[in-house]
């Protein structure tokens, strides 16, 4: 995998934003499976289990916000809303690679999410990276 991908799979870090998730999201034990596209080619999808504590679903902004670390590049968020039982955000950089990141979350029940994020990369003006992950969360019991 590429830089450019390694910093669009950043796209679930923290974020310093504080949003208040009015049980949004259950804390326990998570199975979230990964499809992601890149540059037209489906990766095949990865499942990975994740333990979420009540710190980090108090707070979505924090555990499902933005978050990147980039060489030469300055980052900006350029939109960032919590409306009903969504999550949308938009982070801008500009630099040696420029890029444009975009999720969206649905956090359909306390116990299952779903999420697109879109990753584009430009480097020269030329788009080098078009990245799509689709991502679905379901709650499946506590931490162990």
């Amino acid at each position: 995998m590429n830089r450019f991908c390694m910093l669009a799979s950043c796209a679930l870090a923290l974020w310093s934003a504080p949003v208040a998730a009015d049980d949004l999201i259950a804390p326990g034990q998570w199975k979230v499976t990964t499809n992601t596209v890149i540059n037209g080619a489906p990766m095949p999808p990865q499942i990975k289990a994740r333990c979420l504590t009540s710190e980090q679903t108090g707070d979505i902004g924090k555990t499902f916000g933005p978050a990147m670390t980039t060489v030469n590049s300055a980052c900006e968020r350029t939109e960032y809303d919590v409306t009903g039982r969504k999550l949308k955000w938009r982070l801008q950089c500009k630099g040696q690679i420029d890029m444009d990141v975009a999720g969206e979350f649905n956090f359909d029940s306390p116990s299952h999410y779903e999420a697109t994020v879109i990753t584009k990369g430009w480097m020269a003006g030329v788009l080098t990276n078009d990245v799509k992950t689709g991502l679905e969360g379901e709650r499946v019991g506590e931490c162990q």
